[in-house]
């Protein structure tokens, strides 16, 4: 009963009165195109990458999200294109999107730096079952007796630098303010729920600690109008370019661990384990999340083994 009545009420925190959240990854660094349009073709070759998120495992209707992206840069590697598809449910509420990316991409001179101006545009489809919610007063709740279907147009920007070391990016993934539902009746507004701007910023580095151990730390900050900052920092040990363990802590929210293989010089597997440090640790028992990604080349020889971000 617990779970249902906390389920309940961040459903009607969604609808009322915060904007609708992007979904978040703990392994961004291997979705970067998910919140910055600038890193398309940024690793030169056709890459692609799927996710699947499975979050606070015990609470019933807890987030559960999967995303899958490709992108790719010409070959004179002057334009990155990308496209990206994804699926975030939440309880009775279901979002369903699809994303074209464009960067135009400055190489500089000492070929290994560049510099994505990126572009996106498209569509999320978000859903809300509010009929099937069972509610305490049995005389019922106007707010709940019509469901939502909205169909919400989407278009971001980025920057995004990066070098063989390095890299640094900010993003707007999506600008338009749009609205999941308008009504006269419910709180003596107009506007019911909508969309916020979200700002994201990153950075990483890798530095080499000896022949065979690099460490990579990297830094995502995240804002949102009606939310505090939140920031992921994070740390991974490449052992040997095959292994890497790493630790990652989201402000006030949750603590992590990482593991990725580089399985030869295409495919690359990476698991996350989430463990809650808000109130909500009470109620479940951590979030996983899966990533795969798998590398092609326009011509032989031309994968770079291993890319770190």
């Amino acid at each position: 009963m617990k779970k249902l009545l906390l389920l309940k009420g961040m459903l009607l925190l969604a609808l009322a009165g915060q904007a609708q959240q992007d979904a978040m990854y703990t392994q961004y660094m291997f979705n970067t195109m998910a919140i910055n349009p600038g890193y398309a073709g940024s690793r030169g070759n056709l890459s692609a990458t799927a996710m699947y998120r499975r979050q606070w495992i015990g609470v019933e209707g807890a987030p559960e999200t999967q995303t899958v992206s490709l992108d790719m840069a010409t070959r004179d590697r002057k334009i990155g294109l990308g496209l990206q598809a994804f699926n975030d449910k939440i309880g009775i509420t279901k979002s369903t999107g699809f994303y074209m990316t464009y960067a135009y991409r400055i190489n500089f001179k000492d070929d290994v730096s560049s510099l994505g101006i990126g572009l996106q545009g498209g569509f999320t489809n978000f859903r809300a079952n509010l009929a099937k919610v069972d509610l305490i007063d049995q005389n019922g709740d106007p707010a709940f007796m019509q469901n939502v279907n909205a169909m919400m147009p989407s278009f971001g920007a980025g920057l995004y630098y990066n070098n063989d070391r390095f890299y640094a990016g900010f993003s707007i993934p999506n600008i338009v303010r749009t609205y999941l539902r308008k009504e006269q009746y419910l709180y003596q507004t107009d506007v019911v729920a909508h969309r916020f701007m979200h700002l994201f910023f990153m950075t990483g580095y890798v530095f080499d600690l000896g022949e065979d151990y690099k460490l990579k730390p990297s830094l995502l900050v995240k804002a949102v109008s009606g939310a505090p900052i939140e920031a992921d920092i994070n740390a991974n040990l490449w052992i040997k370019d095959i292994v890497s363990v790493g630790a990652s802590y989201r402000t006030g929210d949750a603590i992590a661990g990482l593991l990725e293989l580089q399985l030869g010089s295409q495919f690359r597997l990476g698991y996350a384990y989430d463990h809650s440090i808000s109130k909500l640790v009470k109620y479940n028992q951590g979030t996983h999340e899966i990533m795969l990604r798998f590398e092609f080349g326009w011509e032989r020889g031309e994968i770079l083994s291993p890319r770190y971000f």
